[in-house]
């Protein structure tokens, strides 16, 4: 007999039911049930490589450091807000009874009041933003913060690139905040060159197993800001990068434009991430430009991410959702939600909300795909009417509620925007915008196919399974 390969083995196999013991215990420890079951059962089939895993992305884990200094940043937030120098007729709003339960929730979670005075436009599609948005660079006279996840080392990318040189040769003061996983290539390849001219840079969320104020590397810092002069805003869902910078799957984008007092928001959260990186402020808050009444749009910003310990947009969300009476359309990249989020879209669909629910027909990342693709019976059981983008890959992230109410920004609706990026919002007051929402939700809806409940039923059986199998492991992906 064997004995040293008997022992091994057996080793082995009480060391795999030591961890399935242990993780039994330690997983549903501060974890929704629907987290803890994708992890238990990765980790019951896959002892070792699941405990591996885990270890790696199983917790948020985000240093001391970094969360000392969000909360740092939330103060600054409030001390930029408290100096913001706003007209009178700006601050001076008056909302209805729900609105302004959900301005005060916003503010409970972002620290941004809602404000007046603004103009706000929405653009769609893939060059109309970014040729509004190269336009404005041209003209920068004063200051460029630029934040993205994604900045690309391609033909868009050096048409950026060389907006932002031109300006730092006419002496505007130019500072770029780009992702470090997202914009990789910009980082090694363009960084160097804008730093030649004069261009701040820094990276975000830096990666790397021995750096200093390191996370998890899948913490990412997802957001899409541009600031010019402190006076224009652009913000949603485009990064700068080709359209097509996953082959077969060209992007439809979201963004919106703004002018007026909520611009200095927009300025907050880029100057929060400025100090979240460096640690230091560029210039001082009082530094902000004056704003000045140029439209009648309430708005108000919304940043999220794991330094506030709590799931801002999601929350937010949700209580739109509950809050919505007649009308509530919605489009997302990506639709896998947590349980919360899920209730109450179907709660709301049950109650006899006109729910449109925009998705895309073709996904970039397959497994998500066929996670998202599982709760299709569901929507469609409750009543929502689910539109498959065709064409394109709708990369817009919007809500919109009755006649009232819109949000738009870089987040999608899944447990990874919610819990793992730093994301922002912008919440816009003013029925003119959601009409106009509306006009572009119905462009998105004209070409999309409706699914209906007998044809989703008849999927083969095959792709159930691939459905059914991904969905357990929502919490991971």
């Amino acid at each position: 007999m064997n004995w040293p390969a008997l022992n091994w083995s057996a080793l082995y196999l009480a060391s795999e039911w030591l961890i399935r013991v242990a993780m039994l215990v330690y997983v549903p420890q501060k974890r929704t049930p629907s987290a803890a079951r994708a992890w238990l059962l990765l980790i019951f089939f896959l002892p070792l490589p699941g405990l591996l895993l885990y270890a790696l992305v199983g917790r948020i884990y985000v240093p001391r450091r970094r969360l000392a200094l969000q909360r740092q940043a939330s103060e600054l937030i409030r001390s930029v807000q408290a100096r913001m120098p706003i007209p009178k007729a700006a601050g001076a709003i008056t909302l209805p009874a729900q609105m302004q339960a959900t301005a005060r929730l916003a503010a409970q979670l972002g620290d941004f009041a809602a404000i007046g005075g603004n103009r706000v436009e929405m653009l769609h599609g893939y060059e109309e933003p970014l040729a509004r948005i190269i336009h404005d660079l041209e003209s920068a006279s004063e200051t460029i913060h630029l934040l993205y996840y994604i900045f690309e080392d391609d033909s868009v990318g050096k048409r950026v690139s060389e907006c932002l040189e031109r300006a730092a040769g006419r002496g505007v003061s130019c500072r770029i905040l780009l992702d470090a996983g997202g914009s990789r290539r910009a980082l090694r390849r363009l960084a160097p060159q804008w730093r030649e001219h004069g261009i701040e840079v820094h990276e975000m969320l830096p990666v790397g197993l021995f750096r200093r104020n390191v996370a998890r590397f899948d913490l990412r810092n997802h957001r899409k800001i541009v600031v010019i002069d402190g006076r224009i805003a652009y913000s949603g869902s485009q990064n700068i990068v080709n359209p097509e910078f996953i082959r077969g799957c060209p992007n439809e984008e979201l963004v919106v434009r703004l002018e007026g007092p909520a611009v200095t928001q927009f300025q907050g959260v880029f100057l929060g991430d400025w100090f979240f990186e460096t640690g230091e402020l560029p210039f001082s808050v009082t530094e902000l430009p004056e704003q000045k009444v140029v439209g009648g749009t309430i708005a108000q910003v919304l940043p999220s991410g794991p330094g506030y310990g709590r799931e801002n947009t999601k929350e937010l969300m949700i209580g739109l959702i509950y809050g919505a009476r007649e009308k509530l359309t919605m489009a997302t990249p990506y639709f896998v939600p947590d349980e919360p989020f899920l209730e109450a879209v179907l709660a709301a669909a049950r109650r006899g909300v006109s729910l449109d629910l925009i998705l895309p027909k073709r996904s970039n990342q397959r497994v998500t795909h066929y996670a998202q693709q599982s709760y299709y019976s569901q929507l469609l059981a409750a009543g929502v009417n689910l539109h498959l983008f065709q064409g394109r890959f709708l990369h817009a992230k919007f809500m919109s509620i009755d006649e009232e109410i819109a949000l738009i920004g870089s987040t999608n609706m899944d447990i990874r925007s919610f819990a793992l990026n730093a994301e922002v919002s912008v919440l816009l007051y003013d029925r003119n915008a959601v009409t106009r929402l509306a006009e572009i939700s119905a462009d998105y809806i004209g070409r999309a196919v409706t699914l209906s409940g007998s044809l989703w039923s008849a999927r083969p059986l095959q792709q159930r399974l691939m459905q059914n199998i991904a969905r357990l492991a929502d919490s991971l992906l």
